[in-house]
């Protein structure tokens, strides 16, 4: 069961915020009834969705992958009229959506869908999604400025979080190289930046794969479907992951969760947090002090012929044990 707005608008009949308004203006109908509120949930699959008498149907789900050619913008529309990824989707006419964003320099992997759900989990950051790019640079960097960029570097917006990092080629006059670098977040130009933080500009820059997911030898500015199997391997990432909601991810059995045989132990059985004082540590036992010397809270007089020794074991206090007399 889903909203009904959102039903409608994954079925193309407008802007979710449009379908909003039509289900309030009484122009909508679910199994012959009119409907106004927007809490309304149905099921394309079962319910007889219609709006102004007109039938919606759920929009099929289609996943894309497209190689994307440098000078090509990630959006449905631009205003300077440049070329967008759509208009290289011909045959397409379901509305599709890019999975994350590649710069308008950037070429390589783009992943385009419809799956709302399907985008979410593989961009959002706490699922942590790999993504490979080839970078070339200017220059060979050096291996202790890749060490750098594998521990993470610091950008405007804050620390980077470890990278994979390695050589993929080098031009033997040195002017530049070629790194392999894949990354676990999606910032914007983050591998720009990361390379500009140890002097190697980019040069061109191209997204190789996403998870494990391959671009392979799609030509640039072709596109082809995913199969089912690659569907599944890019989901089947995440909830391995353990990064996706509990809520949402596959029911584990009893005898496979680790976490649920965790929570059936008896709470007894676990240990709990003791303070590992010995006898020798910075607190002593009072019963085996000297009483003369915690009554009297005075060390001994030290001898003149072994006055540093005497300086660092006088003090109970400190040792736990009595001065030696």
């Amino acid at each position: 069961m889903e909203r009904l707005q959102k039903i409608m608008a994954e079925a193309g009949v407008a802007s979710r915020r449009k379908c909003e308004e039509l289900i309030l203006s009484g122009k909508v109908q679910v199994n012959g009834e009119t409907v106004t509120t927007l809490g309304t949930k149905a099921d394309p699959a079962v319910d007889e969705i219609t709006v102004d008498g007109k039938p919606v149907g759920a929009e099929k789900k289609m996943y894309l992958v497209f190689n994307k050619p440098k000078g090509v913008i990630t959006s449905a529309s631009d205003p300077q009229g440049r070329k967008i990824v759509t208009d290289y989707l011909k045959g397409i006419t379901e509305r599709l959506y890019p999975v994350g964003r590649l710069d308008y320099d950037t070429e390589g992997l783009l992943l385009l869908t419809n799956d709302g759900h399907f985008a979410h989990m593989l961009t959002h950051p706490k699922h942590h999604v790999p993504k490979t790019y080839h970078a070339t640079v200017k220059g060979v960097p050096h291996g202790s400025e890749l060490d750098k960029l594998k521990k993470g570097v610091m950008l405007e917006d804050g620390m980077t979080a470890p990278a994979e990092v390695e050589y993929h080629d080098i031009n033997p006059e040195g002017k530049e190289s070629t790194i392999s670098i894949t990354i676990h977040e999606g910032r914007n130009r983050q591998v720009r930046r990361m390379f500009d933080a140890i002097n190697h500009p980019v040069n061109k820059l191209k997204r190789i794969s996403f998870g494990d997911l391959f671009l392979g030898n799609l030509k640039r500015g072709s596109y082809r479907h995913l199969t089912k199997e690659e569907i599944e391997g890019l989901l089947k990432q995440v909830r391995l992951a353990g990064k996706y909601n509990k809520a949402e991810a596959p029911a584990e059995s009893a005898d496979s969760s680790t976490s649920s045989q965790i929570e059936s132990l008896p709470r007894r059985t676990r240990k709990p947090k003791t303070n590992n004082w010995s006898k020798s540590s910075a607190r002593p036992n009072s019963q085996s002090q000297d009483k003369s010397s915690v009554r009297n809270n005075k060390p001994n007089r030290p001898n003149k012929s072994d006055n540093n020794s005497s300086r660092r074991t006088n003090n109970p206090g400190r040792s736990g044990k009595s001065p030696k007399r």
